[in-house]
């Protein structure tokens, strides 16, 4: 393509690829697709997106398919590959200047050229970190940002290589440009703290800019540069003036309006600091002992003392407690139960967490974490009160651990009671002692405390098995309190039926259920969602210890009315999803005893499922219930058809979006609908058109889908197979090729069925499958389930329809060009030689008795295995026999 005259065509073709007029839209992308692999494309693109003159969508639409051009075209072996010279002027202008004035297209710039340097990098294009540590020194601020924003993306994607000829290379990079890079950060670091103190916030904001690039590409060197950085001084000394630096920009933001542009950067560039303390414990554990006193002692400072009063923000918080929660954990610093073995870089970084976690530490956390973090906040409980599924699903979901401040005090909270128990047990029981009794309802901080505590109690209800004496703090305390029906006292009605839900796998008496269900069902009917919701999520938990409570059927009625009332007044797919659930565990438990409350939920269910059409995972609770309501119901589940089979179609069909989600909750609802079907109707047929695909995809699913074959050979195997055998056949000849054994025994049992339970028709319908069988047996199949399986086959055909033999006989005959007494003798000796791998008795008879009808024939073959045939024939009568106890002979 000549740049000269292409330049013009390729600018006019971008222009109408960025229009939003479909018809000129997509003639446009057909062009540019056909224009990939044409040679000088790639330089025209690269001309157009460095002219800062051209429209800027059309400029980013070039950077756009320039970078996608990388992937699938920049490499030598790949087909259509840039030629070499064209390659080399690309790399040129690529980092020939830094001067993109738009933001998000300088970006997409930095990722295209990091995109070629991880594979040219440093061999193909050495010069491409000198030039960019030389345009980071520039005064020009905006080359300067451009070139310093590329050394971060290309050090990203060359620490991500994973070889070790590619670790080496990154070894080596680091080596030569850390001490530049931590020079680099502190300039930016000390003119940002400079321009702060003289409130020059525009030239701070640009500074503090510079400062985070600078500490991300300090980031992975740090962490991904070194195998052992605890003997580099450079690394060792960057990672402990770490925490003096943060200090510093922690002050700093006392400064800085939290509207301010800069408070956003300051505090990305804060949560930045944390990352690298946390990825390189991750990374190097031993190599961060020397900084886990100093992390502990900062961490914990900021977080659970007054130190980080009106400085610290959510997410630094949860990124110290992180922290703290590695540390804690971090199996590197836990030595074995024989000290001798452990390691002394383990006993020293142990010994270190000892000094640091003493009585007055771990109290001041535990009473903190509690009296503190878990409190329900102002906006949590204004949350309640106007939107209280939100809050529900808030507290249920939510964020990760990691990323979310309330489940990551829980988290941290649990990790440190199980390691420090002896030590916390009597601190929290002692806030437990101190709540004991009623509360004053006008007291809103004390009911905030007790839910707090009670949270823990909770949490830590494992440990704390020796300790509490449940049963008679339920008794006593806890039932009276689910009885307080004052709206103040909500929170403790919703934590307590949680925190019962906590307990009840732990250490509750079986004979307290009774009194438990009637609370459960009085709660059900609070007028407060939360406390219902809660309620539900407990009331799993009490379900999920799997003890069917002889009591528990008084409540059934009530108890299932009320929760499918609940499930018809929430509105969210979580909340809609739990209730679901908890009824799906009601139907389980109580099985054939659900059928006369299920009426409306049968109802209900349609409507449903059509309202859920965009809520995948909502569906997926819908098919749980169904499975559970199927085999409630046994054979009146036929009765739910209208609904159950277009549910089960959709779900199974691979040419519909949705079974992505769908499908393996669909095949577990299939194979019971056909386990409970008195019978095989046209419509349950029908459905078998979805089969054929699903054996394509060779998936983990494909064992439920050989269960459903299964179950419709058995429930009408002549319907079933005039309509699907061919089908099947071809299926079943295409997953032999490539399956595993376990998948090919799983085809060959299908197969073996038919010819049980439709001996005529069997062998005809499996036709084409018969000779690859019958020659695995005389060459001797190696794997002796396979051949055990191969065996039951060709014994049945032979045993039930032996015209069908002769025919298999005289094909297999032909196809290897021998006789046909030959390949009969040869098929009889390896029968008999391998008549071991063959456990089951009844499959030993099977074979037995088909090697014996073969007797009858004047056949000199057949004769002269006769011993062999006698031998095995009484070693299956041995196996089948039975005595008589009362006669003392033996019976088949």
């Amino acid at each position: 393509m000549d740049l000269n005259s292409a330049s013009g065509i390729v600018l006019q073709v971008l222009t109408q690829a960025t229009s939003q007029d479909t018809a000129v839209l997509k003639p446009a992308e057909e062009q540019l697709k056909q224009w990939e692999t044409q040679p000088g494309f790639y330089s025209v693109l690269l001309n157009i997106f460095t002219n800062h003159s051209l429209d800027v969508n059309v400029r980013w639409l070039a950077v756009l398919y320039f970078k996608n051009g990388i992937d699938r075209y920049w490499r030598r072996v790949a087909p259509h590959a840039l030629s070499e010279e064209e390659k080399t002027t690309l790399r040129a202008g690529l980092i020939s200047n830094f001067n993109e004035p738009v933001n998000q297209i300088a970006t997409q710039i930095s990722v295209l050229i990091a995109k070629v340097a991880r594979v040219d990098c440093p061999r193909q294009w050495p010069e491409l970190i000198p030039t960019l540590i030389e345009s980071v020194k520039v005064q020009d601020d905006l080359r300067q940002h451009r070139a310093l924003l590329t050394f971060y993306h290309v050090t990203k994607t060359l620490s991500s290589k994973r070889l070790a000829a590619d670790r080496k290379l990154f070894y080596d990079l680091a080596l030569g440009i850390y001490s530049f890079t931590c020079s680099l950060w502190n300039h930016h670091t000390d003119t940002f703290l400079q321009q702060v103190c003289t409130g020059n916030e525009a030239a701070a904001t640009n500074s503090l800019e510079r400062t985070l690039l600078s500490l991300k590409v300090l980031r992975k060197l740090t962490v991904h540069g070194f195998v052992e950085p605890h003997w580099n001084v450079e690394v060792m000394g960057f990672l402990h003036a770490v925490f003096e630096r943060l200090k510093q920009f922690l002050e700093c933001s006392r400064s800085i309006r939290a509207e301010n542009a800069c408070r956003d950067r300051l505090e990305k560039t804060i949560i930045m600091f944390t990352k690298v303390l946390l990825d390189f414990l991750d990374q190097h554990p031993f190599s961060f002992t020397s900084l886990i006193q100093r992390s502990l002692e900062f961490a914990v400072s900021y977080v659970f003392t007054e130190a980080g009063e009106g400085i610290v923000f959510e997410r630094f918080i949860v990124q110290c407690m992180n922290l703290i929660k590695m540390i804690v954990k971090n199996y590197a610093y836990k030595p074995s139960k024989n000290i001798e073995d452990s390691s002394p870089e383990t006993l020293e970084a142990h010994k270190i967490k000892t000094a640091f976690f003493t009585y007055p530490t771990l109290m001041e956390i535990c009473r903190r974490l509690v009296s503190h973090y878990f409190l329900l906040t102002e906006e949590e409980l204004t949350m309640w009160e106007e939107d209280p599924e939100g809050f529900t699903v808030e507290e249920t979901g939510g964020d990760s651990w990691k990323y979310s401040l309330r489940p990551c005090t829980e988290v941290l909270f649990i990790d440190i009671f199980h390691e420090y128990n002896q030590i916390l047990s009597p601190v929290l029981l002692e806030m437990v002692h101190s709540l004991q009794g009623s509360t004053n309802m006008e007291d809103s901080s004390a009911i905030l405390i007790k839910d707090a505590v009670y949270n823990a109690v909770g949490l830590a209800a494992y440990e704390l098995f020796d300790s509490v004496d449940f049963d008679q703090w339920f008794k006593n305390q806890l039932l009276a309190e689910l009885q307080v029906s004052h709206n103040r006292y909500k929170p403790i009605r919703r934590r307590v039926i949680w925190l019962i839900g906590q307990w009840i796998s732990v250490k509750f008496k079986s004979d307290l259920r009774p009194v438990l269900y009637e609370a459960i069902r009085n709660l059900l009917q609070d007028q407060d969602l939360v406390v219902s919701i809660s309620n539900v999520l407990g009331y799993t938990f009490v379900l999920e210890t799997r003890v069917k409570h002889k009591y528990y059927t008084c409540y059934l009625e009530s108890m299932f009315t009320l929760l499918f009332q609940l499930l018809q007044e929430v509105t969210q797919c979580d909340t809609k999803m739990h209730v679901l659930h908890v009824l799906s565990c009601v139907i389980e438990r109580v099985h054939m005893q659900i059928r006369p409350y299920v009426g409306c939920l049968v109802q209900y269910l349609p409507l449903l499922w059509k309202q859920s059409e965009e809520h995948n995972m909502l569906r997926c609770a819908i098919l749980t219930t169904l499975i559970h309501l199927v085999q409630g119901l046994g054979a009146d589940s036929k009765n739910l058809y209208p609904f159950l089979l277009p549910v089960i179609q959709l779900s199974t069909d691979v040419s519909q979006p949705p079974h992505v989600y769908l499908l393996e909750d669909g095949l577990e609802l299939w194979l019971v609908t056909l386990e409970n079907s008195p019978c095989l109707t046209p419509e349950l047929l029908r459905i078998f058109q979805n089969m054929s695909p699903l054996l394509e995809l060779s998936s983990e699913n494909l064992r439920n889908c050989f269960k459903i074959i299964n179950a419709y050979v058995f429930l009408s195997s002549s319907e079933f197979l005039q309509m699907y055998a061919a089908d099947l056949c071809r299926s079943f000849c295409e997953l032999l090729k490539d399956i595993t054994t376990e998948g090919q025994v799983q085809v060959l049992k299908v197969v073996e069925n038919v010819l049980k339970v439709n001996p005529l028709l069997g062998p005809q319908m499996f036709q084409p499958l018969l000779p690859s069988i019958f020659r695995g047996i005389i060459d001797g199949e190696r794997y002796p389930v396979v051949m055990s399986t191969y065996l039951g086959i060709m014994g049945r055909v032979l045993l039930q329809n032996a015209r069908f033999f002769s025919l298999v006989l005289s094909q297999v005959s032909s196809e290897l060009g021998q006789e046909s007494d030959q390949i009969l003798g040869n098929m009889i000796e390896m029968w008999v030689d391998r008549m071991d791998n063959i456990t089951q008795p009844e499959r030993r008879k099977l074979s037995a008795l088909a090697l014996l009808s073969l007797l009858p024939s004047m056949n000199s073959v057949i004769q002269e295995k006769f011993c062999g045939i006698i031998n095995i024939s009484v070693e299956g009568l041995h196996d089948v026999m039975t005595e008589d106890p009362e006669t003392g002979t033996y019976k088949e």
